[in-house]
């Protein structure tokens, strides 16, 4: 698919990518469930960060969210509906442990329990993420992830987590997008815990990679069988010129979003030579900690949705390089501002093959938000259509290239609450109404499982 000819036909089928790739879907906890207070739950690090006005788009929050709580087992039974058989969800860490460690929930077990037997009962695989932003705000309010205990909590929790579902749970991801949320939550402050500046961020970058190795080895030790990864967010950097100083700019960049928490999980150590500011990780690392830090996973999640194009820029700190807004080089964009440039998909697969020790690559996110309109009872979100399509032929065009990509999984099932972003982007192949819940399958969610069933 041509984004920019979109009249172009659609030919494959799932069966052209091999027997054993997988489609499936994304999503995470606090995006989807609500039920922020039930039971003996406890608050997290969005709970407190969307309580505070002007943290997020018109103050919205997820205490409601899809209701995805009470009404698993519809979603589950829509998915089942449109082929879907592979389901990948994350457990909220503080509805299992209210105050991070100590007592566990047995509610929240309980919730946990039947989701994944409903999954297993459709015939639908869960796919497990341990973290996906949502930290206990107990735990924040010792340090969070710049604490360095926060290596043995996670410990604690990924043991509790492999206890109660390791018997039914085979494939589990680790960390969601951990560049992410220490960039954003701990050195930008625009995401949870809204916290800033180098002092929290270093600290942050060194325990997240430390605890994607920690997770790792306790799901490997404790669940029979288990297929383990981990996530990162990526995006193809390409220089805004061919000056010197804008390529320079492009190296910079790509070694903080693409290549900081890859690296040293291969044993390639941290990519200092090209962010400086990085050798100030040597405060927080201790002896052991590089080569503890190094795990065998049995697959790496990719997540990409765009490309970021940047230029040098004296005025930004540290990094001296800025990204150029798609909006402002007469590019296609979604909702987001992120420029549609299907390519990119394939060029990551391609970089993410160059790395020694990596077994398989699933693309565990991707996908789009545009200005979905509901008219009489439905969404035609050809855009976001052509988006798809246009990436899932990246996505096989790379494996008929030979490259290693095994999976491909949907950001996201229904639309739900976008972080920072609230509800306005809608990213989802099934329209919410979020004041009556409802669920509305949309065009590409239509066109979705029309391809699975063939």
């Amino acid at each position: 698919m041509d984004f920019n000819n979109p009249q172009k036909p659609f030919n494959l089928k799932p069966q052209d990518f091999g027997k054993d790739f997988v489609f499936g879907v994304s999503t995470a906890a606090y995006q989807i469930e609500g039920a922020h207070a039930v039971h003996d739950k406890g608050a997290s690090i969005w709970d407190q960060f969307t309580s505070k006005k002007g943290n997020t788009f018109n103050n919205q929050h997820g205490q409601v969210a899809c209701d995805f709580y009470t009404k698993f087992e519809a979603d589950i039974l829509l998915m089942k509906s449109m082929n879907i058989s592979h389901f990948r969800f994350s457990l909220a860490w503080s509805r299992i442990l209210p105050n991070g460690t100590g007592a566990v929930s047995m509610d929240g077990v309980a919730f946990y329990n039947r989701v994944i037997d409903f999954c297993l009962e459709c015939g639908i695989t869960p796919w497990v993420t341990l973290y996906h932003w949502d930290l206990p705000q107990a735990l924040q309010d010792q340090g969070g992830w710049a604490h360095r205990d926060v290596l043995s909590w996670f410990k604690n929790y990924a043991q509790v987590c492999a206890t109660y579902f390791g018997d039914r749970i085979k494939h589990w991801i680790v960390l969601n997008e951990p560049m992410v949320f220490t960039g954003a939550g701990y050195f930008l402050g625009v995401h949870a815990p809204g916290n800033k500046g180098l002092k929290n961020f270093l600290p942050a970058v060194h325990h997240a990679m430390m605890c994607q190795a920690i997770g790792g080895r306790v799901l490997r030790a404790m669940v029979p069988k288990a297929f383990i990864g981990t996530t990162f967010s990526c995006s193809e950097i390409t220089a805004y010129s061919e000056s010197a100083k804008d390529v320079l700019a492009a190296k910079k960049a790509d070694a903080l979003l693409n290549r900081l928490f890859i690296e040293p999980l291969l044993g390639l150590g941290y990519p200092t030579e090209h962010v400086p500011v990085l050798a100030g990780l040597e405060a927080y690392i201790k002896p052991n900690d590089l080569k503890e830090a190094v795990f065998d996973f049995d697959f790496i999640g990719v997540q990409t949705y765009t490309r970021e194009v940047v230029k040098h820029s004296y005025f930004v700190p540290y990094l001296r390089s800025k990204i150029v807004k798609a909006s402002k080089r007469n590019v296609k964009t979604t909702l987001m501002d992120w420029e549609v440039y299907p390519r990119s998909i394939y060029n990551m697969i391609e970089r993410f093959n160059q790395y020694q020790g990596i077994h398989k690559i699933l693309i565990t996110e991707n996908g789009a938000a545009f200005p979905d309109m509901l008219f009489n009872g439905k969404v035609h979100d050809k855009e976001r259509l052509h988006y798809l399509q246009a990436h899932i032929e990246q996505v096989h065009q790379a494996k008929k290239d030979g490259l290693n990509v095994e999976g491909y999984f949907v950001w996201t099932f229904t639309d739900n609450f976008e972080w920072a972003e609230g509800y306005r982007p809608r990213f989802g192949l099934v329209y919410t109404n979020f004041s009556t819940q409802e669920r509305i399958l949309k065009a590409s969610g239509k066109w979705f499982k029309t391809f699975l069933g063939s």
